[in-house]
């Protein structure tokens, strides 16, 4: 289903709204009482106070109609005159009160009734729950999170650049957008999209720590740290995205903590995760592509096929929900995603594909189309990685991915005329010879799955992730800009190439550098480096702005428009990406880290020894 008014705005992943697009406004309604009326409240019940005493104030005649003998006070004639005595004196202390109430100007009485709403709001915030901590676990060993200087000074330049480039990107938002989600670098001040709910949530201080702290960027990072500390709020009436949230928010959060040992990433993970966990209330437990944070109640995008929820959105929780089981001791994260997983698992799949919508109500598939881009592209990725995340003992998972993968290759993979490797998308029994730029992160999967594959084609997938960064950067090389379009085509005899208006653009996406990184990692062949560099250049040639970075509208065009947006993504995975690339491998080795699919590293959890929830059954 195409919807030309949805741009893919994700850090990977999923068609968002574009920033021209209608928005999700949230309210915050308050109820305020003007002060007059709250004046006239006051002195009308000082006098109905007053005229109520005369009625109240005791008198033999009455107080011999009252049954005294049933109060708690006792039954003797001298209690029975202390009860009438303390009745007497409580009245006229309020008449007095009244009185000098009554006798007080306007500005005074307005003085008191600030005080006591003072007074009211500092009793509300005393009896605020106060969150109960968290259970100490031990800390996964983390190893090789700063430093990775290459020896190469050449390579060291080219990292001193990316540093650069970061520090630009991160002291223009600093600047201009600070406390908003995004910046628009041209326009100098902050933007959000929909996905975030147009609450100023910080997306991209979150998005950016992990990258600040490898790169050394410490002071920023304390500057990050510090707002998070004292602005970062969950209570907010806003309808966001389930899986930019968890990915951009909970990953970073997480990221963060495990990086710097600060608790506090660890305590704002936690409790925005709860904020979520109402999406997962449907029929069948596949949780809703939204939710508000406020009121938990949850729906699914309205562009999605008949109500569906989307598999890369609800397939792409599982290793920070297994992370937040870890680390809470709450076991209910942990078990959420088994059972999506377990759901899947007894579904019929056509042709063993898994079509990229699944309606929450009803638990059957939508429209038939399977795409390993946008829509689907990190369910699969996701499957690989909690294999990989549970030191290999998850292999359950490793069992789908590699039956999913060997789907993919007999029903999506193809070459091309002129010999390129890509991959098209399936829709309804038909191959669309299309790739797009989100599905360039399959090279890398490959590659970070070779090692396990199963029949010893190890090097099979190794050499399919070349092939694939082989077309990729293929892609960007027959650009004007040697910036990649959104999606290319395979006929007509264009290969490589966009076609419409609307796949021209580049929205400084990183899957095709992050391919380019992976395949560094496992084969070291310098040309990986050099793809890397090209791409650098041309983002700091023509992305590079006043104020920021701004993704661009036609990569075929000499003079190319800007579209204004400096995507929190790209200062948490493009730039990362760089970074890495132009480093030693021995900052962040994949033995020890698993980066989640906004680039956000998370250690490996050796289950073995942990009593996480279901994990004896994974060994």
């Amino acid at each position: 289903m195409t919807t030309p008014a949805l741009l893919p705005l994700s850090g990977r992943r999923i068609p968002t709204l574009s920033p021209g697009a209608a928005s999700f406004p949230h309210h915050r309604a308050t109820l305020r009482l003007s002060e007059k009326f709250i004046l006239l409240l006051i002195l009308s019940a000082f006098i109905t106070l007053c005229f109520g005493a005369f009625f109240f104030l005791p008198d033999n005649s009455k107080h011999k109609r009252f049954d005294l003998a049933e109060s708690t006070l006792g039954d003797s004639p001298g209690e029975e005159e202390s009860l009438r005595d303390k009745i007497r004196v409580d009245h006229e202390r309020a008449l007095q009160e009244a009185k000098e109430k009554l006798r007080k100007s306007r500005d005074e009485l307005r003085a008191e009734i600030q005080t006591e709403k003072s007074k009211v709001v500092e009793d509300l915030k005393k009896k605020k729950e106060v969150p109960k901590p968290l259970p100490p676990v031990p800390m996964p060993k983390v190893v090789g999170v700063n430093d990775g200087d290459p020896v190469e000074p050449d390579v060291k330049e080219k990292r001193d650049k990316i540093r650069e480039m970061m520090k630009h990107a991160w002291d223009s938002y600093r600047q201009y957008g600070w406390g908003h989600n995004e910046l628009k670098p041209l326009a100098k001040k902050g933007h959000s999209t929909n996905i975030f709910g147009n609450s100023q949530m910080g997306a991209t201080i979150v998005d950016a720590l992990d990258s600040l702290y490898m790169m050394g960027l410490h002071d920023e990072f304390k500057d990050g740290q510090e707002w998070i500390e004292q602005n970062l709020d969950f209570s907010v009436n806003a309808e966001v995205s389930v899986f930019e949230v968890n990915i951009r928010f909970i990953g970073g959060l997480l990221a963060a903590y495990y990086l710097s040992g600060q608790e506090v990433f660890k305590v704002k993970a936690v409790q925005l995760a709860e904020k979520l966990l109402p999406a997962f209330n449907t029929p069948t437990g596949i949780p809703w592509a939204m939710v508000n944070l406020k009121s938990g109640v949850g729906r699914n995008w309205g562009w999605a096929s008949a109500g569906s929820s989307i598999l890369a959105e609800f397939g792409t929780l599982h290793m920070e929900f297994v992370h937040l089981t870890y680390l809470t001791g709450n076991p209910a994260y942990y078990q959420k995603v088994m059972h999506i997983r377990k759901l899947l698992a007894k579904m019929d799949r056509p042709n063993g594909l898994y079509p990229n919508y699944l309606n929450p109500r009803t638990g059957r598939w939508g429209q038939h189309h399977t795409s390993v881009g946008g829509l689907g592209d990190s369910f699969y990725e996701y499957l690989l990685k909690a294999w990989l995340m549970s030191d290999k003992t998850d292999t359950e998972a490793r069992k789908t991915y590699d039956d999913a993968i060997e789907a993919i290759e007999r029903h999506l993979i193809r070459k091309s005329n002129g010999g390129l490797t890509f991959i098209g998308e399936w829709k309804n029994g038909h191959l669309e010879r299309k790739m797009g730029h989100l599905t360039c992160f399959a090279g890398g999967m490959f590659a970070l799955g070779a090692d396990g594959s199963p029949d010893a084609k190890a090097g099979h997938y190794l050499q399919l992730g070349a092939e694939i960064a082989h077309t990729c950067h293929e892609s960007y090389d027959r650009t004007v800009l040697k910036l990649g379009p959104e999606a290319f085509k395979f006929d007509s005899g264009l290969e490589a190439v966009a076609v419409r208006q609307n796949e021209k653009y580049y929205i400084l996406r990183p899957e095709v550098i992050e391919t380019y990184w992976y395949m560094w990692r496992f084969t070291h062949d310098p040309k990986y480096r050099q793809w890397g560099w090209e791409a650098a250049q041309a983002i700091d040639k023509y992305c590079r702005v006043s104020g920021g970075f701004s993704g661009v509208k036609d990569v075929y065009s000499s003079n190319p428009t800007y579209d204004d947006v400096q995507q929190s993504f790209f200062l948490a995975e493009t730039l990362k990406y760089l970074y890495l690339l132009f480093s030693s491998d021995d900052l962040m080795p994949l033995e020890s880290w698993v980066f989640n699919t906004e680039a956000h590293p998370l250690p490996v959890l050796h289950l073995a020894n942990l009593t996480l929830p279901g994990s004896q059954a994974q060994r």
